[in-house]
């Protein structure tokens, strides 16, 4: 990817870092200020797996040139959030909680929402928990799902209509294997590179969808891994600067707490299961292998007022198309945020 657009660096002049207490935990974020006479919003963003705030670089300075202030969280089990022993500190509630919280702190009565990978879902179910907060969503990569019913486990999914989920077994395995191995630096630093594109040297990749990460080839230090083309070198080392406060046990946690969301949300008000009112945009990462097409075939039925975008990239969208990505959101930010229609 070769972009001349602005973008966040590391340690940017732009960012301010913000702290607020939820449920008694203490959750970091990026905030940098609309750069328009007036700000004119304020949206957070929410990153996913393997992810951290810092993920929205390409996006923050687009959205304040806009007039929004922008808020970039830190994710239960991430960066200076931290992380937890209990499961149900990862679920789409407590976010909610944490989200509602930043926004009374730094006085925003409604706000906009955009998220990534489990970014995406946190986001809808926020915007569900939330509706009289939330104005607008938008989610890069993650196509809606509605609210259970019925208890579906992971590996009901793998057997049946989503394959690819394959992967979520092995993060989510109570054997914490993924933490057993990927520890230390320099196999953070080799993670997380494979898991950004990075291939391992003489060919194969570091992680396939059905059977998740290559274990054996990650822990064997005569295989190195080749440079990933989304970040540089800088940003990589700010990546593993980050994972290392915490390890990996908080981000496989996001893979285990499935059932805490769904005793959770038996408690959600009928009418915020059925579906989200507010707009929403969703950009299709049209060569994500997890995140597939047909995946979102049916969001009408949920949300009324969607606005749909495609993007040719990989799961990484905000960075491996991060023009394109960027001029859908825009488009999005002028004529429905800003501009008042329900949907493009």
């Amino acid at each position: 990817m070769t972009t001349s657009m602005d973008k966040l660096s590391p340690n940017d002049s732009r960012i301010r870092h913000g702290y607020t207490s939820s449920k008694g935990h203490r959750w970091h974020y990026l905030d940098v200020a609309a750069t328009t006479p007036s700000e004119r919003g304020v949206i957070i963003l929410i990153h996913g797996f393997p992810d951290i705030s810092f993920a929205w670089r390409y996006q923050i300075p687009l959205l304040a040139s806009l007039g929004l202030r922008c808020i970039a969280i830190d994710c239960m089990g991430y960066g200076q959030t931290g992380t937890s022993s209990n499961i149900a500190d990862f679920s789409y509630k407590t976010h909610a909680d944490a989200v509602a919280a930043i926004a009374k702190e730094i006085g925003a009565p409604r706000i906009i929402l955009g998220g990534h990978d489990w970014g995406g879902m946190v986001v809808y179910r926020i915007a569900q928990w939330c509706p009289e907060l939330i104005s607008h969503v938008f989610s890069v990569a993650t196509p809606y799902m509605p609210v259970q019913e019925q208890f579906v486990g992971t590996e009901q999914l793998v057997k049946g209509p989503l394959p690819q989920f394959g992967y979520q077994l092995q993060f989510g395995s109570e054997d914490a294997k993924v933490e057993a191995v990927v520890k230390g630096r320099k196999m953070m630093r080799k993670f997380l590179t494979g898991m950004y594109g990075g291939k391992f040297v003489g060919g194969g990749t570091v992680m396939t969808p059905e059977n998740g990460v290559d274990l054996e080839a990650l822990a064997d230090e005569g295989k190195e891994v080749t440079m990933t083309p989304l970040l540089s070198e800088e940003e990589l080392d700010y990546y593993v600067d980050q994972f290392m406060l915490n390890g990996m046990n908080g981000p496989c946690n996001w893979y285990r707490n499935r059932l805490s969301n769904f005793e959770e949300e038996k408690n959600m008000p009928a009418a915020q299961k059925n579906g989200i009112q507010q707009p929403v945009l969703f950009i299709q990462c049209t060569h994500d292998s997890v995140l597939r097409p047909e995946m979102s075939k049916n969001m009408e039925k949920s949300i009324p007022n969607l606005t749909r975008g495609e993007v040719p990239s990989s799961h990484w969208g905000l960075w491996h198309n991060a023009d394109k990505t960027n001029e859908i959101i825009k488009n999005w930010i002028e004529g429905v945020v800003l501009g008042g229609k329900s949907k493009l």
